[in-house]
């Protein structure tokens, strides 16, 4: 065994598991009949370790740990910090310091790319460490595993909130006769998609799968994803077509939609830190479109940050498996690995199961794996019976969670506990 200490961090937006993730690994670590060392958090991820902004994860209160299971946010503090090619160097100096030999990092896309560069920095500059990269993300576009933590919990909480608006819409007489429910998704439309399951489909044990005829009709309608150009004559005509028939049309979009040129339709013209354009207002668009050219009257519900933080809906199945993905990148550590991503491998057949493996950090980072163009039907407006066979079981099981005066009881890290000197 590798002795010296270990530290984890989170980076990136939140999800509604992503400290059960945390959890996983912290309390795998802690229950080691031999720890190599202590395991440090970096508060606020890459960019708090720079800053040498730690804490003694023993220190905290072991009820207080196991509380991430069900608390949303970033629980030891989340940013989005691009590290400059010098900065990695200082970064494995600061595990020098500290005698951290054991990097487990919990992230997206950009953070596998981090973790990765961490891993291939310690090895230039001769500094034995093992790096593990812990997956997460809403947007499920991480490669090679077959889905990520948070990305079920967040398609639960979108297809019931598309359930529950759509009937909202049918029941009520109102003048707004279009519904548009704008949902997060860069790139990649696998959380939109997620609204299909809204309709209630039925997947049987040999994989067929059935829509009810008394869900049909019901939300949504129309769906529309990054992966297909979007096209603004067929969608106006894809309203009309459902209105015409209903009286009323529900449409899903994705915040990432572009036109055939590749050029989102709402931008702002603005990038972050890792070269991203911010998007600003997709459902905007498409609502003044159905209201100037077809003279509905329309509204559009932008769900933003509330579909990665509802904790209180979350999948169960997200939620053990996060936890499992935290756990699980201690016990690679431990046996040697370093460089690697954990992954989530959905093995053939029915019923549904899951195991854990791992791919390497340089395979995964900066790489987006976007719906496959199979899975979402030819006219590029809605999803194919794939799609649901793929999606519905991770949606499985509500996550218990505690409660207190009516509301969630949510937990939260004590930061002034095992603060660590610089």
């Amino acid at each position: 065994m590798l002795k010296g200490n270990a530290l984890i961090a989170q980076s990136g937006g939140p999800t509604a598991v992503i400290n059960s993730s945390v959890c996983g690994a912290v309390q795998t670590w802690l229950n080691l009949s031999e720890q190599p060392g202590t395991i440090y958090a970096a508060v606020s991820g890459i960019k708090g370790f720079l800053n040498e902004d730690l804490i003694d994860m023993a220190a905290q209160d072991p009820a207080v740990i196991d509380a991430l299971k069900w608390t949303p946010g970033a629980g030891l503090f989340s940013c989005r910090y691009k590290v400059s090619e010098a900065e990695y160097s200082r970064l494995v100096e600061i595990c020098r310091k500290y005698d951290i030999r054991y990097f487990f990092y919990n992230g997206g896309n950009d953070s596998m790319d981090t973790c990765n560069k961490m891993s291939i920095a310690a090895e230039k500059l001769g500094y034995e460490m093992r790096v593990i990269g812990i997956p997460k993300t809403v947007d499920n576009d991480l490669p090679i595993t077959d889905h990520c933590p948070g990305y079920a919990s967040a398609a639960k909480y979108l297809a019931a909130t598309v359930m529950e608006c759509g009937i909202d819409l049918a029941s009520v007489a109102t003048k707004n006769k279009v519904c548009i429910i704008e949902a997060m998704g860069r790139n990649a439309g696998w959380l939109t998609a997620a609204a299909a399951l809204a309709k209630r489909y039925e997947v049987a044990a040999d994989g067929t799968v059935h829509l009810p005829a008394n869900t049909a009709d019901d939300a949504p309608h129309l769906i529309y994803l990054p992966e297909v150009p979007f096209d603004t004559e067929r969608f106006l005509q894809d309203v009309q077509n459902v209105y015409d028939r209903l009286g009323y049309c529900f449409v899903v979009a994705s915040e990432g939609i572009m036109d055939k040129d590749g050029n989102y339709i709402a931008a702002d013209g603005k990038v972050d830190a890792f070269g991203h354009v911010q998007l600003s207002g997709a459902g905007e668009t498409l609502k003044n479109l159905v209201e100037e050219r077809l003279g509905l009257k329309a509204r559009c519900n932008t769900l933003g940050t509330a579909q990665r933080s509802a904790a209180h809906f979350a999948s169960k199945t997200d939620a053990d498996e996060a936890y499992a993905t935290g756990k699980q990148a201690v016990e690679l550590a431990l046996s040697g690995k370093t460089g690697v991503m954990v992954t989530l491998d959905r093995q053939p057949g029915e019923p549904y199961v899951c195991t854990l493996g791992e791919a390497p950090l340089a395979n995964v980072a900066n790489v987006e794996k976007k719906v496959p163009r199979e899975w979402i039907n030819e006219t590029g407006n809605f999803v194919t019976e794939d799609f649901i066979r793929y999606a519905q079981p991770l949606i499985a099981g509500t996550l218990p969670v505690p409660m207190q005066n009516g509301l969630p009881c949510y937990t939260k890290i004590d930061a002034t506990l095992g603060r660590v000197k610089k």
